[in-house]
């Protein structure tokens, strides 16, 4: 398995998204496994990533959404966390995105940073009553497994600190290890889900043939134009 690592792709950029374009990432691999069994999912949420990442790979774009309020405080919480965790356990190295080869095809990951030589953080920022139920529940919700079960699997790292951050009250992490069941479950969702999204860029390749193309306008240039 061969690995590549994005060091200077900040997160969120259009780089970033192009590298992240068609492929499974850690934040979606959620959506490929049912967690109760660590079976591949066939239900409408699989079958909307797959057709989702099928369509970035035949239209070369990601589509690009506006950044709400919430998205905002995220991303202001996961510095200030960043800050605090750095200061009270160990520098943090800020990368922008992994992506590990197996068996030809890619999965990805982007980790909020790396620890030491051998781990990785991750950040959630959360309302107070969310916080309070994650820290009395003393593990990682199950929401948010898959996602760090993918960066353990991508980086191959030892462990992951997963942080539960909310503004004003104490900030609660919980050591994450290996889990060869979940590296098993992942690995068979990935390659079930390179099938299928080839499956449907061939079948779509297929059907248009010497149709004709429309340009493709932004959406949101057009938006500031009217603005």
């Amino acid at each position: 398995m061969s690995l590549q690592v994005y060091k200077d792709l900040p997160q969120g950029s259009s780089e970033w998204l192009l590298a992240r374009r068609g492929i499974v990432t850690a934040s979606v691999i959620g959506q490929l496994i049912t967690p109760s069994t660590l079976k591949v999912a066939k239900n409408a949420a699989s079958r909307s990533k797959i057709a989702e990442l099928a369509s970035e790979r035949i239209s070369g774009r990601v589509e690009d959404t506006p950044i709400s309020w919430q998205m905002e405080r995220g991303n202001e919480e996961e510095e200030r966390a960043r800050d605090l965790y750095e200061a009270h356990f160990a520098p943090v190295e800020q990368v922008g995105f992994i992506v590990r080869e197996v068996e030809g095809v890619p999965i990805g990951f982007s980790p909020d940073g790396l620890v030491q030589d051998n781990g990785f953080v991750e950040f959630k920022s959360r309302s107070p009553k969310i916080h309070v139920r994650h820290v009395l529940s003393g593990k990682v919700p199950p929401e948010n497994l898959a996602q760090v079960m993918t960066g353990l699997f991508v980086t191959g790292r030892e462990w992951c600190d997963y942080v539960s951050f909310s503004n004003g009250m104490a900030m609660w992490k919980t050591r994450v290890y290996p889990d060869q069941k979940w590296f098993d479950a992942i690995k068979q969702a990935l390659l079930n889900a390179e099938e299928k999204i080839r499956r449907i860029v061939a079948e779509y390749e297929e059907e248009v043939l010497g149709l004709p193309v429309a340009e493709y306008i932004d959406p949101f240039e057009e938006v500031e134009l009217i603005l």
